[in-house]
C-alpha cells in the first residue's frame, strides 16, 4: 500500500464507506479524508486520524471538496426516491474530480448492469461506468454482489412464516458480506493503479433459494418451504405484506434477475484484491442467529 497518497472516500457516514475508511485508516494508507454531507456523523473517523470534509454530490462547488486528493472512494449514492437522480449525482461527482485534478476514481457498481437489467437501478450504475469510461481519468469498477446483510430484512419474516416465496427458479447468487466488500473497496483504493479495471466482489458459493433456505434452517432449527410463484405474484404479496408500493417491484426485480442467471458470478475477486477468503453464508448465519429469530 502506498504511504504517500491523499485517498478520499465519499458517503463515509455509511456503513461500507464508514468500514472502508476503518480499513484504511488502520493500515496507515496515506492521507485518509472522511467525505460526507453530514461531517458530524463522522467525528468517530476524525478521532482516528481521518480529515473530514464536507462533500455534497449536489453542491454545484463540489471540485473544491476534492482538491489535493489523488484517488477517490465513489460509493454510490442513495437517492432511488428520484429516478435518474443518482445518476446526475454521480456525473457531478466524476466530473468534480477531473476539475479537481483527481487521478484515479473507484466506483461501487453492481454485476451486470448493462441495457437489458431487470434491475430498476440498473441504469444509474450503467451510466456512471459510461461516464468513467469517457471521463479520461483512471478508473476501477467493484460491481459489488448483493450483500449477505440484505437478508436479514427478509429472512426473519420467512423464518417466523415457514415459507419463502421466490421467483428466483433455480437461479444462484454468491452473497458477499458487506465486511469483504469494505476490505476490497480499501484494496482497491490503496493500491496503485495499473490501468483500468473491473472486479465482481462477490461471496465464496453459488446458491439456490433453497441451498439458502437449507442453510438458514440449519443455523436456526427452523424449517422453511420455499413456495415458487412470479414475479407478478410476488410483487403484490410484498404490497399485500406493507411493502410501498413503489419498493415492491424493485426488491421483485432482484429474484427476476436472480432467475435469468444475471448474478451467478464466479467468486475470485475479494481474494485476488485483499488476500483475504471471503465469508461464507454459514458462518453469517451462525453469528446472525439472534438476529435471524427476532419474529419468534
Amino acid at each position: 500500500m502506498s504511504g504517500q497518497s491523499t485517498l478520499l472516500v465519499t458517503g463515509a457516514s455509511g456503513q461500507l464507506g464508514r468500514r472502508a475508511t476503518e480499513i484504511l485508516l488502520e493500515a496507515k494508507a496515506g492521507k485518509i479524508i472522511a467525505g460526507t454531507r453530514d461531517p458530524a456523523k463522522v467525528t468517530d473517523l476524525a478521532a482516528k486520524g481521518a480529515e473530514v470534509r464536507k462533500v455534497d454530490f449536489d453542491d454545484p462547488a463540489l471540485a473544491k471538496a476534492f482538491r489535493g486528493v489523488d484517488r477517490l472512494l465513489l460509493i454510490s449514492t442513495d437517492a432511488l426516491d428520484t429516478p435518474g437522480k443518482r445518476l446526475v449525482q454521480h456525473k457531478a461527482a466524476i466530473a468534480a474530480a477531473k476539475k479537481a485534478g483527481v487521478k484515479h476514481i473507484v466506483y461501487t457498481s453492481m454485476p451486470k448492469p448493462e441495457p437489458g437489467s431487470p434491475i430498476t437501478f440498473a441504469p444509474d450504475h450503467y451510466g456512471t461506468e459510461q461516464a468513467l469510461e469517457q471521463s479520461g481519468l483512471g478508473w476501477t469498477v467493484l460491481r459489488n454482489g448483493w450483500y449477505q446483510e440484505n437478508l436479514l430484512h427478509s429472512l426473519p419474516q420467512v423464518l417466523a412464516s415457514g415459507k419463502w416465496f421466490s421467483a428466483a427458479g433455480n437461479g444462484k447468487v454468491a452473497h458477499v458480506a458487506r465486511e469483504d466488500a469494505a476490505y476490497a473497496a480499501a484494496a482497491a483504493l490503496a493500491a496503485e493503479p495499473k490501468g483500468n479495471a473491473r472486479y465482481d466482489i462477490t461471496g465464496p458459493a453459488l446458491l439456490t433459494t433453497r441451498e439458502i433456505a437449507t442453510l438458514a434452517s440449519e443455523a436456526t432449527g427452523k424449517p422453511i418451504e420455499v413456495v415458487d410463484v412470479t414475479d407478478e405474484q410476488l410483487v403484490q404479496g410484498m404490497i399485500a405484506a406493507g411493502m410501498p408500493a413503489f419498493l415492491a417491484p424493485v426488491y421483485a426485480s432482484f429474484d427476476t434477475n436472480t432467475r435469468a442467471g444475471n448474478i451467478a458470478i464466479a467468486p475470485g475477486a475479494v481474494r485476488e484484491l485483499t488476500g483475504r477468503a471471503p465469508r461464507p453464508l454459514q458462518q453469517f448465519f451462525a453469528a446472525n442467529k439472534a438476529a435471524l429469530l427476532q419474529n419468534h
